[in-house]
């Protein structure tokens, strides 16, 4: 199973928050990374949907989970997109190609936006940040 993970917002580190520490102690930061993708506030949180022009980016981390399938059980139910929740899920998880640092891409899980966004703010940089 694949052992990697792409977060943009309240799971990435500089969080304090249940998730965010339980992402923290089980898995390892392989360090920054984007993703082609817009960026827009829901309420406290941010949600990633489908670039409009190539130059939209979204600036996250990349973690490496060490028991995938048990983390994600958790992780799934804090992004509401387990089977306990009605469709259409507020987020559903994918497989998206991401680029570290280095220029190296992976291949990590990423949990994208489902629902309409036409009111919501665009997040501009990209970035989401502790207090936003």
């Amino acid at each position: 199973m694949l052992d990697r993970l792409f977060v943009y917002g309240t799971l990435m580190r500089g969080f304090d928050n249940p998730m965010a520490r339980l992402l923290s102690a089980g898995a390892e930061c392989l360090g920054a990374a984007t993703i082609p993708g817009r960026l827009v506030r829901i309420r406290h949180y941010p949600g990633l949907v489908a670039a409009r022009d190539p130059a939209d980016i979204v600036y996250g981390e990349v973690f490496r989970m060490r028991q995938p399938q048990e983390l994600l059980v958790q992780l799934d139910d804090y992004e509401s997109c387990t089977e306990d929740y009605p469709e259409p899920r507020e987020y559903r998880r994918e497989v998206a190609r991401v680029t570290l640092a280095d220029g190296t891409v992976v291949d990590a899980f990423v949990y994208i936006y489902n629902w309409d966004v036409a009111a919501l703010p665009h997040i501009v940089s990209g970035r989401f940040q502790p207090g936003d």
